[in-house]
């Protein structure tokens, strides 16, 4: 009989968790289907606004953010400058179409890490997450 350590299951505890938070339906849907191409990252939920995004972090407790910044309720700049206060450790990728540098320099005044332009595209996206989240994966385990 197999032991379950004999099995070969992935190891859970690496795959990187990111939320989504943008009111495009679609474009949520265009990023889930991208971003969950990686076998080390998953999409733990969705948020259609700010309000949304800071309950859905405080209760998925996600390793990344990617966060549009015109939403209703609350834009991205706001929830970024929330969230950054009850997840400090957690890092926000703003994917936008507004990049003008005031936008940028707020966005970093309220926390985020990385500002991308939608007109960038999903490869320049992929990027910076990846960028962010290679400083928080552990070694591999060397093979005995």
């Amino acid at each position: 009989m197999a032991r379950i350590s004999d099995c070969s299951i992935p190891n859970l505890a690496y795959v990187k968790r990111i939320l989504i938070v943008d009111d495009s339906f679609i474009l949520r849907r265009i990023l889930r289907t991208l971003l969950e191409e990686r076998s080390d990252w998953t999409v733990c939920g969705e948020a259609a606004n700010g309000c949304e995004a800071i309950d859905k972090a405080q209760e998925l407790q996600p390793d990344l953010i990617v966060m549009d910044l015109a939403m209703p309720l609350l834009n991205g700049i706001d929830a970024s400058r929330m969230l950054k206060r009850l997840l400090p450790a957690t890092p926000i990728v703003m994917f936008t179409t507004f990049t003008e540098p005031h936008i940028q320099a707020a966005a970093v005044a309220a926390g985020v890490h990385t500002v991308v332009s939608k007109s960038e595209g999903a490869t320049t996206l992929v990027r910076s997450i990846q960028t962010l989240l290679v400083e928080e994966m552990p070694p591999p385990a060397s093979a005995a």
